[in-house]
């Protein structure tokens, strides 16, 4: 039997039905989400298939039963019963406050000719979308479906110009205020986006919205299960290491299990099994890199990062919190659910599978040492750790901060951080192994490598004072001595001046 094919980009749902494509189904989901919430929204990162989950909503509810034929909604759902549905999407270029504008202007007037409405007031956008409502209720006699995909988009495309975010952002919320006015006319709502912004930025008056993105009952919403990879795409990864498919691109969390980016799956399908960055190439916002580089970001604490479940929750333009945007763009995801001693709940964060790892540091390394090229220290770096070679170890990490340029470094002096950053993010993009800041019963360890059966305890210091004797006086080794590896202990000491090692000291245990 032939296989489907591969719906790389598309996001129509009666396109990909029509035309035999492979479909994974999430009409089980589609289902108790309808049946149980009206007003919904729904944050995953670009790329994980939002858009043609909503697409999916909106033809159960216009009621085009054949296309679910041999889905789990088929015989569940009352098809006959028909509902008008408005579609907004904020697609395209909207660098600025105009360009927004006249976004919507084009898809309010898209959405009149589907339905044959005309609005009262098409000059005001706000006016007209209330009149779009109402009217469409009143010509088809049943409630309104409103479906918004990519609602944040406007503002995230311009967080390198935060005027325009903010101008956007009050555009935005001139639309979306438009829904509380109009509840008698609307059956049900779903909002998509990569971002939670708090309600008093953007959803002001909106108190009814569900927030469903970490309700482990949709969990699954999007993205590809191991059961998904190990039954319906099984028979497109003939000879495929799953481990190894695992761990590239497995890994996303959100509270049900874990899950695969769709997109890095039919590309890696479709390129023959090759393994690459499709999901991180695709689209990595530059001001990320520049909000690292503008506030001094210690990078190690990524690697043991814990957030509260309110401020997991919420994201303002005017105070940005890197470590949110990471998480809710996807370069982090959960990875445990903790319980404070007063019951209040905190996430673990971690990055979610080989892919991020990867490309994320090494995009890291290229904005912090002006090295386009990482690989060419990476190598030696891993072969000195794999056998534990430590004056070539010495020498590599000597070599890596005698490539960085004068220019580059000049804020070094007041930066101790960087040092661990970089050497943290180069170990990082090995793929090795890595905890940041590792706590024990005596302090902090700066970091912890652990390769080949062999455990590295590493400790910096700028300056004269001596960083192994930290981690004798500290006894930072004592938590790894039990496991019966190899362990090394790595003092390395860096010089303001002249931005390299001053001193380089180790000793086996």
């Amino acid at each position: 039997m032939s296989l489907k094919k591969l719906p790389i980009g598309i996001q129509t749902f009666s396109k990909i039905r029509k035309n035999d494509f492979l479909y994974i189904d999430k009409t089980k989901i589609a289902l108790k989400l309808i049946e149980s919430h009206q007003y919904v929204f729904l944050s995953r990162p670009r790329r994980f298939g939002k858009s043609l989950f909503l697409d999916t909503l909106s033809e159960i509810f216009k009621g085009n039963k054949e296309l679910f034929k041999d889905l789990h909604i088929y015989d569940k759902w009352d098809f006959n019963t028909k509902y008008p549905v408005i579609k907004i999407d904020f697609f395209g270029d909207l660098r600025s406050g105009e360009s927004l504008k006249k976004r919507i202007f084009n898809v309010l007037r898209h959405n009149q000719e589907n339905l044959n409405i005309e609005c009262f007031d098409s000059n005001d956008f706000a006016s007209c979308f209330e009149d779009l409502i109402k009217l469409t209720s009143k010509k088809y006699n049943q409630q309104v479906v409103v479906l918004i995909d990519e609602y944040d988009k406007a503002i995230l495309d311009n967080l390198d110009q935060m005027e325009v975010a903010k101008e956007n952002r009050e555009i935005i919320k001139g639309l979306y205020t438009v829904l509380k006015g109009c509840d008698e006319y609307l059956k049900f709502v779903f909002l998509t986006g990569v971002s939670k912004f708090s309600k008093a930025s953007i959803f002001s008056g909106l108190n009814m919205l569900e927030d469903i993105s970490l309700n482990p009952n949709y969990g699954n919403v999007c993205g590809y299960t191991q059961k998904d990879i190990e039954t319906t795409i099984l028979p497109y990864l003939k000879g495929v290491d799953l481990d190894k498919l695992k761990a590239w691109y497995n890994g996303y969390n959100f509270l049900k299990d874990d899950v695969y980016n769709p997109f890095c799956m039919l590309l890696f399908i479709k390129n023959e099994y090759a393994y690459d960055n499709y999901w991180f190439e695709s689209g990595t916002p530059s001001f990320l890199i520049k909000l690292i580089e503008k506030n001094n970001y210690f990078i190690p604490k990524l690697a043991n990062l814990i957030i509260g479940k309110k401020l997991l929750n919420s994201f303002d333009i005017d105070s940005l919190d890197l470590e949110i945007i990471l998480y809710q763009a996807g370069y982090l995801t959960i990875d445990k659910v903790l319980e404070t001693p007063f019951g209040s709940i905190e996430y673990k964060l971690k990055l979610p599978n080989k892919e991020v790892q990867l490309s994320l540091n090494d995009t890291i390394i290229s904005s912090l040492t002006d090295n386009n090229n990482p690989n060419t220290y990476k190598t030696p770096l891993y072969q000195a750790l794999y056998n534990a070679d430590l004056e070539a170890l010495k020498s590599s990490i000597h070599s890596i901060f005698a490539s960085i340029p004068y220019n580059n470094s000049e804020h070094i002096k007041i930066y101790e951080g960087y040092y661990a950053s970089i050497i943290y993010t180069y170990l990082q993009s090995l793929g090795i192994d890595i905890t940041g800041e590792d706590i024990t019963n005596k302090g902090r360890i700066d970091l912890t490598a652990k390769i080949n059966d062999i455990i590295y305890v590493i400790e910096f210091k700028v300056g004269n004072e001596s960083a192994m004797k930290q981690i004798k006086q500290m006894k930072y080794y004592e938590k790894y001595l039990s496991l019966k590896q190899d362990v090394y202990l790595v003092g390395i000491n860096f010089d303001e001046d002249d931005r390299n090692l001053s001193g380089f000291e180790w000793e086996k245990m």
